[in-house]
């Protein structure tokens, strides 16, 4: 029986795999044919087992029916992915550095370790390399003023040069470092 709910979940996942190269109206439209008869056929087929609840697969079926409309939610929206690891991967370091931020000096050397933390992260997810984008920001801001909205909008990732940015493929990362 898990083996026939875990088919259901590469089925999807599979799809998904499939409609990465599409852009996000693209994917929606393509999620409704593909994905949405899967989900439509996973959510009977649930509904149609009968299994003590406090078996591990009841329990299992139980909350991905709890879960159901949080799931769904993916087919609304072409730029949603169906699962949130990219979400765990990027607090992941939090998480395990949690334990150290207990042993901050001050709590504004844990507010400092934060705010790394988080400028590191949104690099990461904006494409840049993360050292050479705080490089450009630890440089540029001592020099503006920092009270001027216009100012500091230039430091966001969206607008970091393109020496911040990480080459699409290792050929040309390569060649990258070489004209740096």
């Amino acid at each position: 029986m898990a083996l026939h709910g875990k088919r259901y979940c590469d089925t999807l996942f599979n799809i998904e795999e499939q409609l990465t190269a599409y852009p996000e109206e693209k994917r929606y439209e393509k999620r409704q044919g593909l994905a949405k008869p899967v989900l439509d056929a996973f959510s009977a087929w649930l509904s149609a087992q009968k299994t003590a609840p406090k078996s591990a697969i009841g329990k299992a079926i139980y909350y991905i029916q709890e879960q159901w409309p949080w799931l769904i939610n993916y087919l609304l929206d072409g730029r949603l992915e169906i699962s949130n690891n990219r979400a765990e991967r990027s607090i992941k370091p939090f998480v395990i550095d949690r334990k150290n931020f207990l042993f901050a000096n001050t709590p504004k050397g844990a507010k400092g370790s934060a705010i790394m933390f988080s400028l590191i992260e949104t690099a990461k997810e904006n494409g840049l390399d993360p050292y050479r984008y705080l490089s450009y920001v630890f440089d540029a801001a001592p020099n503006m003023e920092l009270g001027n909205p216009e100012q500091l909008e230039q430091l966001l990732p969206w607008n970091a040069p393109e020496m911040c940015k990480v080459p699409p493929n290792l050929s040309e990362r390569s060649q990258y470092e070489k004209a740096k």
